[in-house]
Parts: C-alpha cells; sequence; structure tokens
C-alpha cells in the first residue's frame, strides 16, 4: 500500500486527488491550515474508501510550517511515494494595487514551499529509487498575466528541471497546468468569473483523473482539456508581442486554476 502526501486537501483540485487517490487504496498525508476541514476530509475518506489519512495542520506560507511538512516527506520510517504539491491562491487585484506582503505570501506558497517539499521528498524518493512528484501549476503560466501567472511559470520551469535531474532514478515529476476548473478557488479569491465562456470550464474529477495518468507514464507537462492543449500550442506559435497584448486584455483578475 503506498502512501500520498496532498497539500491543500481540503478543497477544490487537492480534495479532488485525496479521494481519488484514496479511491485507488493509497494511504493518505493531507496538508492544509484548517484542522476541522482537515479533519472532515479524512474520517471522510476513511470511511468511504477504509484507507489511513493522516493530518498535518500547516500554513504553507510560513517557513517553520514548511519545514515540519519536509520532515514528514524525509521520514523513512513511513515513506511518502506521491508528493501532490497542491495549495496555492490567488489575489483579486493586480500587481501594483496589491498589497506588497500579500504577494510575498502567494510567492511564498506558490513557490517557497513547492521548492522546500519537492526538495524533501525527491532525495527521499531517490534514496528509494521510486516515486512521484505532482506540482500544480497553470495554463496561466504560459501567458503574461502579473505575478500569479509568473509564480505558475515557475513552478512549471522548476518542474522539468527536478524531473531532468531524476531521469533514470526511478522518481518521476509532472506539473499539472490546469486552465479554468469548478473549484472554489475563484470564490474564494473574490473573483467574479461570469463571463467566462462555459466550454472553458474543466471538470476537477477528470482533470485529477488525466492528471494521475500522466503522471502514472512520466509525462513530464501535463495540460488536461482538449480546449487547453490547443491554446497551450498556439501560444507556443504566437508572437511575443501579440501574447502580451492578449493577456494583457485578459487581465490579472482571471486566473486559471
Amino acid at each position: 500500500m503506498t502512501t500520498a502526501l496532498v497539500t491543500g486537501a481540503t478543497a477544490g483540485i487537492g480534495h479532488e486527488f485525496a479521494r481519488q487517490l484514496a479511491a485507488r487504496g493509497d494511504n493518505l498525508v493531507l496538508v492544509a491550515r484548517d484542522r476541522a476541514r482537515l479533519d472532515a476530509v479524512a474520517a471522510e475518506l476513511t470511511a468511504d474508501f477504509g484507507v489511513r489519512a493522516e493530518v498535518l495542520v500547516a500554513d504553507l506560507a510560513n517557513r517553520a510550517e514548511v519545514d515540519a511538512v519536509a520532515a514528514r516527506l524525509g521520514d523513512a520510517a513511513a515513506p511518502v511515494d506521491i508528493l501532490v504539491n497542491n495549495a496555492g491562491f490567488g489575489l483579486k487585484t493586480s500587481f501594483l494595487r496589491s498589497e506588497v506582503g500579500d504577494e510575498l505570501r502567494m510567492l511564498d506558497v506558490l513557490c517557497g514551499a513547492v521548492l522546500v517539499l519537492s526538495h524533501a521528498a525527491a532525495r527521499a524518493m531517490r534514496e528509494r529509487g521510486r516515486g512521484r512528484i505532482i506540482n500544480v501549476s497553470s495554463v496561466a503560466g504560459f501567458a503574461p498575466m502579473g505575478s500569479y501567472s509568473a509564480a505558475k511559470a515557475w513552478v512549471t520551469s522548476f518542474s522539468e528541471g527536478l524531473a531532468s535531474e531524476l531521469s533514470g532514478s526511478g522518481v518521476s515529476v509532472t506539473a499539472l497546468c490546469p486552465g479554468f476548473t469548478r473549484t472554489e478557488f475563484h470564490q474564494r479569491a473574490n473573483m467574479s468569473m461570469a463571463s467566462t465562456p462555459e466550454f472553458m470550464w474543466l471538470d476537477a474529477a477528470a482533470l485529477v483523473r488525466e492528471a494521475l495518468a500522466d503522471s502514472e507514464r512520466a509525462r513530464v507537462v501535463s495540460v488536461p482539456g482538449l480546449q487547453y492543449k490547443v491554446l497551450v500550442a498556439a501560444l507556443d506559435v504566437i508572437p511575443g508581442g501579440v501574447r502580451r497584448a492578449v493577456s494583457g486584455m485578459v487581465g490579472n483578475r482571471r486566473r486559471p486554476r
């Protein structure tokens, strides 16, 4: 029986990862800030699937708490076979209208925690000769749309580099790049998404199924949904000036996740 550690496991894509991994029989380590929600999700998954669900309360903008999660990933007596770095949040305001403290906190969660936890997991997994890391990025990382998309571009690039470093080790790394997904992500950031076309929305369950399949194939970049595969391919060939102009029209208020 394998064990998966999922950050941001109480809602949205993270919760769906936890459910699908539990349904496959994986034991879980669930990480989030809210103890009550963590306990509720752990009880739900244990009751539904009969797996063991350990909880770790951690604010991933706090380095000491990130280090506690990293220590769990490095525990040789209770190895973690799959790491899903999913925790994240967005800001409603554009970069210059945001408080710099809020921007730094977002960067700590989206990039700093991913770096620290990937480092701990990759070292432990390489030592055992097996394991999988899934870093939740975004299609926003393929277009210049402010600090959130810049952070997600870092996650994708970082994951690609780590995958190369681990090549041949038995450990795979996948950057998952979803588009707009029906979760509470935008609602929590107080972003209005009423004008987003219906065809642009992804279902979280289908997204996670595709991501897990891509991870099992050791695919380094996973872009769920045909519409987003086409979009990412188009962005590769659109001149940079045009891409920046289009991104500026979309603005910093609509962030796929």
